[in-house]
Parts: structure tokens; C-alpha cells; sequence
């Protein structure tokens, strides 16, 4: 085994404090400033002393009772392939064309006949996809 064909390993050891003056973090403060708590032990970083009237989690709003993990923000309503009987065969149903159109809709689901080929760019569910693929349209943007 030939010692020059090792590969350099370049790794800096980390820095040892408190161990001396000639190590850099060494001698009477050890790289942690003058005086106070957190020079003398760790501190947790949201800690405020001992005060729990002001503290930070007092602060912060509760939300109370049924329903608190729960998103904030509604879900859209999903539509079925029987609400788009009157839709118009070349334009894509998405939901620009839905809001315009006054529908709000999340999701298409499969329920009703599909009688026109529609191109759907929104999410579908897997058996009104099929549904819309027998009848000739597309799913997805192409």
C-alpha cells in the first residue's frame, strides 16, 4: 500500500472551547461574551425568564373547542359530469372557464352520461376520466 495514493481527507475538526488560550476559544469567556445567563449555561431559544404573563405563548391566539385542526380555508365543491350536459364541445372546462361560466368546482366527479367529447384540465376523478375518455375527450393539458 503506497501512503502517497491515500486520498486527502480535508475535514476540520471542530472547535474545542475552554481549552486553553492558544486554541482561540480559550482563556476567560471562551467565545461567550461578558456576563449573564446565557454565558454560564444554555438557554432554550424561546425562553423569556420566568414571567408567563407576557411570555410569547400567552400571546399567541387559542382556538378553542370542535374543529381545531381543521384547515382554515374552505374546500371547493365538486361538480358532476351531468352538470356539464350544456357545456360547449371545443372549450376547455377549467376552473377560469368554470368561474366565468358562474360555477365553483374543486374536483369533477362521475356521476351521470357523458354525451360529448369535453377536454378536462382539472382535477377528475378516475371514473368520470374513463367516462369522458369512452365518450372521445381529453384529460390534462396536451
Amino acid at each position: 500500500m503506497d501512503l502517497s495514493k491515500l486520498p486527502k481527507i480535508t475535514k476540520k475538526s471542530a472547535k474545542r472551547v475552554g481549552r486553553g488560550i492558544g486554541s482561540g476559544k480559550g482563556g476567560h469567556t471562551s467565545g461567550r461574551g461578558q456576563k449573564g445567563q446565557k454565558s454560564r449555561e444554555k438557554v432554550a431559544v424561546g425562553f423569556e425568564g420566568t414571567k408567563t404573563k407576557k411570555s410569547l405563548l400567552k400571546r399567541l391566539p387559542l382556538l378553542r373547542g370542535r374543529g381545531k385542526f381543521k384547515p382554515l380555508t374552505a374546500k371547493l365543491p365538486v361538480i358532476n359530469l351531468e352538470d356539464l350536459a350544456e357545456w360547449p364541445e371545443k372549450t376547455p372546462v377549467n376552473s377560469a372557464n368554470l368561474t366565468k361560466a358562474g360555477i365553483k368546482a374543486g374536483k369533477i366527479l362521475g356521476q351521470g352520461e357523458v354525451k360529448k367529447a369535453l377536454i378536462i384540465e382539472m382535477p377528475i376523478s378516475a371514473p368520470a376520466a374513463k367516462k369522458v375518455i369512452k365518450a372521445g375527450g381529453k384529460i390534462g393539458k396536451d
